[in-house]
């Protein structure tokens, strides 16, 4: 899943509050508790496809996963589950839903 595409109720997602915006980082995990399409605007050749949700927290992050945290982990080809944060968060999909591993997603709660 990139960009909320295949996003549906009863999903479990992370909360991720930019710290590009004044966030903390991964604050959260919740369960879906609805997920409408947003329409694209007309004219715009290619956007990412945008999704309204909403969701109930169902715990909070037990450790801080920010910017600090996981910029040293940038060697693509290492298989931590914070090197795929690290660039799913920071470098392609900050302020966006995107999936990751469930190896990911273990190490994030």
């Amino acid at each position: 899943m990139y960009g909320g595409k295949h996003i549906a109720k009863g999903d479990t997602i992370f909360v991720f509050a930019s710290e590009n915006e004044g966030g903390p980082g991964l604050i959260a995990r919740g369960v879906v508790t609805s997920a409408k399409p947003i329409a694209k605007k007309r004219g715009i050749a290619r956007r990412t496809p945008r999704v309204s949700i909403t969701l109930k927290r169902t715990a909070l992050a037990e450790r801080r996963l920010g910017r600090g945290e996981l910029k040293p982990f940038s060697e693509w080809n290492d298989s931590r589950p914070e090197t795929e944060l690290n660039f799913k968060f920071y470098r392609q999909a900050t302020n966006k839903i995107i999936g990751i591993s469930d190896k990911s997603a273990a190490s994030g709660h």
